[in-house]
């Protein structure tokens, strides 16, 4: 998938197409990013990054992602490539695949009558430009191409819980590792909660 609408262009594959050093090159070595391995959602309601070791969960990712494996036909997300380079990461699979998302109260359950466990609803949870590629439009094209990605998949719906961001106010970057409603909203999906002051959930229905 290559997303025509950014200069330069922006190249996607599934994760299972992209190589191991190329995700964990986006990722870096130092920050949320790198810690987390994106089982931030995927880990059960009572284990953490300390309680699980660094170890564990870089298998565990290398293994949602089936990484370096092109004939694979499943993976849990998306790499963006600017001019060959590795420079972004989208998480993208069932909703029900997050056992901490399915745990919580409010995000995005809040106001909702919904089947937990429908593995029809994917979600996107995740987003990572690497550091020296941001304000590029990377998670712009991600978003857009994750739309995509769900529906060949057989998704009926997407959905993104996304912060709210105002022109001026200063978020730091791990925040928005959720992504923002703006980019969601290029990508067409559409508000139908807004479970806190500063999340919301966005949905698109195929």
């Amino acid at each position: 998938m290559t997303d025509k609408a950014t200069t330069p262009p922006v190249t996607i594959v599934p994760a299972n197409e992209a190589s191991w050093d190329d995700l964990q090159a986006v990722l870096g070595t130092r920050g949320d990013p790198s810690r987390c391995q994106c089982q931030r959602y995927k880990m059960q309601p009572r284990e953490s990054w300390a309680s699980v070791g660094a170890e564990e969960l870089a298998f565990r990712f290398r293994m949602q992602t089936d990484c370096g494996h092109p004939e694979s036909g499943t993976t849990s997300g998306l790499v963006a490539y600017l001019d060959g380079e590795p420079v972004g990461w989208c998480a993208v699979a069932p909703r029900s695949a997050h056992p901490r998302l399915l745990r919580s109260t409010r995000v995005p359950w809040a106001g909702r009558a919904e089947d937990k466990s429908d593995e029809s609803v994917w979600a996107v949870t995740c987003f990572v430009t690497r550091t020296g590629f941001r304000r590029r439009g990377i998670s712009r094209a991600l978003a857009r191409a994750a739309v995509d990605f769900a529906r060949e998949r057989g998704a009926r719906a997407l959905e993104g819980y996304p912060m709210i961001t105002q022109p001026g106010q200063e978020i730091t970057w791990g925040e928005l590792h959720v992504g923002s409603r703006s980019i969601f909203a290029a990508a067409g999906f559409v508000e139908i909660t807004h479970p806190t002051l500063r999340r919301v959930v966005m949905r698109i229905d195929f």
